[in-house]
């Protein structure tokens, strides 16, 4: 009897899909945890860590998990059981997340910028019991306030001595003293290494891919932030996704600049699980600070650096930036928010970098499309949907009707890394996951080789007098002004056209004497009329999410 032969479907994007890889792979959804359990079996003896000069082996960081997972078991820790992680970059965050999947429970994550009220509605809503955080003021003293207002039970508390190297271990307590907060062990609060004080035979959980690892809350850019239901597999796949679209990955033997925080999806899943995933030594920073990323580059040789776009226009913008030695970098990834074409190009110039787009959303576990790093490339694209994702256009005001290739509309995502829908939300779940696929409100539209292009977000559309203005088409051309470092554009109620925009803007360093009305004749040659800003406003800072992402909520 012949074989019957199944009629793979003839998608615009495969013509110009990575050679070295096959857009069908299907991988098998398995417990995030076995991540782990692979990669140090591979790469036991391998540096996973180097936290402010200190190195931490896979297998160090392997004893600590199995000893924390058992710590956390005594606790009561168990599937359906609720941990947060309120912290930043450091070796206690990759410990707590793989101990407390494998003591069965589900990671919280949790911005540390957040102010109290933000803190308390999430730990609400999350049913969160035990959070794991450090003994610095700027957190234990929010999450101290909280014990008693919330259904908390516990505080893991770590400190920074028992992760740095010698001698900081000993100047740290001195030179940040008034950084430190005095923690009252009678008052439901664990020190980590309590935690940690035991032998590590820890129960096996027989988790299932369809489990719920970790919930992970929107970025709140609108209304109350919900939290997307990430499964084991769904984290898993996305992981495998990214590893298998650069071919050149070397698996380990690469350095991954670690700066972007691992509480956000993009960092959890593209940073700290995918460099897990290749073996790669993570090079931690528990934030951004421009100076401190330029050095470690520069001495400590990173090949590979992912980040926002504010993160590029700031190393962009560094009076030095031409001292430091940044050709170790083979290639750099944005994401988060659109990539404005000058930040990219500037960026190319002055490293010799690559520097592709991806695009993704916490629904979807962070990566849903990427930019080939070899072959065709478009600017302004957020490049070609990784293996086993579909893009789908549809409708703006027709969700179920499906749009031809060129045509405008709504990006969907289809594919394995789909987020199972928000706790404790049905209906919301049900406006964003219909007919199999994820509505990312996004407007936008996929071209006949197959790559897709980002417009604008649905709700930032800006209607003047009939006419739609998508405030990014008015952010590039501002870009491309050479003093301006940072815009957001918004729309303004207008008495005569309906709406107008309005720019904010941050001027680069030395660049104050640029004027609205010189502004304003530079964009008329680059601008419709109807696109032209009815109002330009300087500002010394604009608003940014936790995670570094420019912000149009507070304006």
């Amino acid at each position: 009897m012949a074989e019957e032969t199944v009629e793979r479907p003839d998608y615009p994007w495969l013509k110009n899909y990575p050679e070295h890889l096959d857009y069908f792979t299907a991988f098998e959804a398995k417990p995030l945890w076995s991540l782990w359990d692979e990669a140090v079996a591979d790469f036991r003896h391998r540096p996973l860590l180097d936290f402010y000069d200190r190195k931490f082996s896979f297998a160090q960081i392997d004893d600590m998990i199995s000893r924390a997972a058992r710590g956390f078991q005594d606790l009561g820790v168990k599937p359906g059981v609720k941990v947060g992680l309120f912290l930043p970059n450091c070796p206690q965050f990759v410990v707590s997340f793989y101990a407390i999947l494998k003591a069965g429970g589900t990671v919280v994550n949790y911005s540390p910028l957040y102010a109290e009220p933000e803190l308390l509605h999430q730990i609400e809503d999350s049913e969160t019991d035990f959070i794991v955080t450090l003994n610095l003021e700027v957190l234990y003293g929010k999450m101290a306030l909280l014990l008693d207002e919330s259904r908390l039970q516990k505080l893991i508390v770590g400190t920074m001595p028992e992760v740095l190297p010698f001698p900081k271990s000993l100047l740290f307590p001195l030179v940040r003293r008034r950084d430190i907060a005095r923690v009252n062990e009678d008052a439901g609060c664990i020190p980590f290494q309590q935690l940690m004080n035991n032998t590590g035979d820890y129960t096996p959980v027989d988790t299932k891919p369809e489990d719920i690892a970790v919930l992970q809350y929107t970025g709140g850019t609108t209304g109350v932030p919900k939290g997307a239901m990430l499964s084991h597999g769904a984290l898993y796949v996305n992981v495998q996704q990214g590893a298998s679209w650069a071919d050149d990955f070397e698996f380990g033997r690469e350095r991954l600049l670690a700066v972007l925080p691992f509480f956000h999806v993009f960092a959890l899943t593209g940073i700290m699980n995918l460099g897990i995933r290749i073996g790669a030594e993570l090079i931690v920073h528990p934030r951004f600070e421009v100076d401190a990323v330029l050095r470690d580059i520069a001495k400590k040789k990173p090949t590979f650096m992912s980040g926002v776009p504010t993160m590029f226009a700031a190393l962009n913008g560094h009076p030095d930036l031409d001292k430091y030695d940044l050709s170790s970098l083979k290639f750099c990834l944005s994401g988060g928010a659109p990539l404005p074409a000058e930040i990219k190009s500037r960026f190319e110039r002055t490293s010799g970098c690559d520097l592709a787009e991806g695009y993704g959303l916490t629904e979807c576990c962070a990566v849903a499309t990427l930019m080939p790093f070899k072959g065709m490339q478009k600017d302004g694209s957020i490049g070609l949907p990784v293996p086993g994702t579909r893009i789908v256009i549809t409708h703006k005001d027709e969700p179920h009707k499906v749009l031809p290739v060129g045509e405008t509309g709504e990006i969907c995502i289809e594919g394995p890394q789909l987020m199972t829908g928000y706790y404790g939300r049905e209906e919301a779940t049900a406006d964003a996951l219909m007919d199999g696929r994820l509505h990312t409100g996004d407007v936008g539209y996929t071209d006949e080789d197959g790559f897709t292009f980002i417009i604008d977000r649905m709700k930032d559309l800006i209607l003047v007098s009939g006419f739609n203005v998508f405030p990014r088409y008015v952010e590039e051309a501002i870009y491309k002004h050479p003093a301006v470092e940072e815009a957001i554009v918004i729309g303004i109620p207008d008495d005569y056209r309906g709406e107008s925009p309005k720019a904010f803007i941050k001027l680069k360093e030395g660049s104050e004497g640029l004027t609205a009305d010189a502004l304003h004749i530079f964009l008329k040659e680059r601008l419709g009329k109807h696109e032209l800003p009815s109002q330009i406003e300087f500002r010394d800072e604009l608003p940014k999410t936790p995670v570094g992402k420019l912000s149009k909520k507070e304006l």
